[in-house]
């Protein structure tokens, strides 16, 4: 049965669906004013994991993850560029897919932007003033008020009293209370903007979420994830806003990927180890950077380092130098029981590492089936690339990875074959000193040669 830790109840129990065999699971998405940081990629890769394991399982998964299009740090940046709002968020939704489409995150399902669901927010907003959880100020804004929602906190374990000693009132914000937050944004000079009942303004963050879920998902929904830094305040708000409008719990399990962090360190901008996901695909195969980032369990930081790249390169290539040299072959007559301890495994809250321990272990028996050459070989060849498949991993052509594309500075693919010939010819000549200089020389650059019956094949290493 499937186990999921739930950050509501801090505690991990049977999942069970609000209806048989479907599950409706919201993730929160990307505000699209810059691009897709290393931060990010692990949020996308962790719920794209999550979703092709429910999958393979059977379940009829309904995958939604937002899209915030309108945003102060959207409107500032849009400013700075000398572009339009819509230019710069259409910009950086295309460069976001094709980060997402190199490290081989399917797309959700749906995936909504806040400005094309501004009336449902409107509605949403309404409905929180007419059962007094919201009120409009004097300055255009409209505000949520927390101490009215009575299991405010519970989420992370805040304390109303306690928040309400550390919290502030901004200049020019009308609250009753500094604890209240923005549900609706009275428009500045200059800025986009929407009419509503209390005047021209944009929606504030937390409501966008609440009302596109509702829109996609429904008032209850099972699976509501997300990033790191998202539980306080953006979740908790979602909650508040959520349950006071529409009075049903909001969602069933509470779902939050770890931190990234750079060599020990918080990754950010200030300290200069701020990294973009395609800063590391210039430098990184992106099969490699999804295996590092899918190889700690995904409530666990994940410690950003070239030591680590160099490790999940390793890993991948003894995967995809199994499967090179394996025959091809269909799994109808194998007897192990690898896919059960797989499932068990991942059945635990998502463990990917126990999951690719058992990878590993598959690959230890496909390495000796091969040598011994016995006839289910090809058989464990075809479960390894399968189970692979459902992490997203192991699906290029062999050869493809472990030849690597040609980069600035490294021998090209051309010159290795070209060398393989010279090799070829000195041993055909029996000059056996040239053979292992070319050799040599060539395991320098960091081509590794391997000789067998069929010929002469390479890998890149590491």
């Amino acid at each position: 049965m499937l186990q999921i830790h739930n950050t509501l109840t801090k505690t991990k129990s049977p999942f069970t669906p609000l209806e048989k065999g479907r599950i409706r699971m919201y993730v929160c998405g990307i505000t699209v004013y810059d691009y897709c940081h290393i931060g990010h990629a692990r949020v996308m890769v962790c719920f794209d994991l999550i979703t092709r394991y429910l999958r393979y399982r059977g379940w009829d998964v309904t995958y939604v993850r937002n899209i915030t299009d309108v945003d102060d740090k959207i409107i500032k940046r849009a400013a700075e560029n000398g572009e339009s709002v819509d230019a710069l968020t259409e910009r950086m939704i295309a460069a976001m897919h094709e980060d997402e489409d190199r490290l081989s995150v399917l797309r959700p399902d749906m995936e909504p932007r806040a400005t094309a669901h501004i009336d449902d927010i409107i509605e949403l907003v309404q409905t929180l003033i007419d059962k007094g959880y919201a009120y409009a100020a004097d300055n255009g804004d409209v505000y949520y008020r927390v101490e009215k929602f009575e299991h405010y906190g519970r989420l992370t374990n805040k304390v109303i009293d306690e928040l309400r000693s550390g919290a502030r009132v901004e200049v020019g914000e009308s609250k009753e209370s500094p604890l209240d937050f923005v549900l609706w944004k009275a428009a500045k000079p200059g800025e986009v903007s929407w009419e509503s009942p209390w005047g021209a303004g944009r929606p504030g963050w937390h409501i966008e979420c609440s009302a596109m879920s509702k829109c996609c998902l429904g008032e209850t929904f099972d699976i509501h994830g997300g990033g790191p830094d998202l539980p306080f305040p953006h979740h908790e708000n979602e909650i508040a806003q959520s349950e006071a409008a529409n009075g049903c719990t909001y969602v069933n399990y509470w779902m939050h990927a770890g931190p990234v962090r750079v060599n020990q360190e918080k990754m950010s901008k200030s300290l200069g180890n701020f990294f973009t996901i395609r800063d590391v695909l210039e430098k990184y195969n992106a099969e490699v950077v999804r295996y590092f980032l899918s190889s700690v369990h995904y409530r666990s930081f994940i410690d950003y380092s070239e030591e680590s790249l160099r490790e999940a390169r390793q890993a991948l290539e003894r995967f995809y130098q199994a499967l090179r040299d394996a025959p091809e072959g269909d799994e109808r007559e194998l007897d192990t029981d690898f896919e059960a301890r797989f499932q068990e495994a991942m059945d635990d809250d998502f463990n990917t590492p126990r999951a690719m321990a058992v990878l590993f272990d598959l690959v230890t028996e496909l390495n000796k089936a091969v040598r011994e050459n016995k006839a289910n070989a090809g058989g464990l060849s075809a479960q390894l690339k399968r189970l692979g498949g459902v992490l997203g991993l192991l699906q290029q052509n062999p050869e493809s990875f472990l030849q690597g594309e040609d980069r600035a500075g490294e021998i090209s693919a051309a010159e290795i074959e070209e060398q393989i010939l010279a090799r070829k010819e000195a041993r055909k000549n029996k000059d056996f000193a040239e053979s292992d200089r070319i050799r040599d020389a060539l395991a320098e650059q960091g081509v590794i040669l391997k000789d067998s019956r069929e010929g002469t094949s390479w890998y890149r290493e590491g």
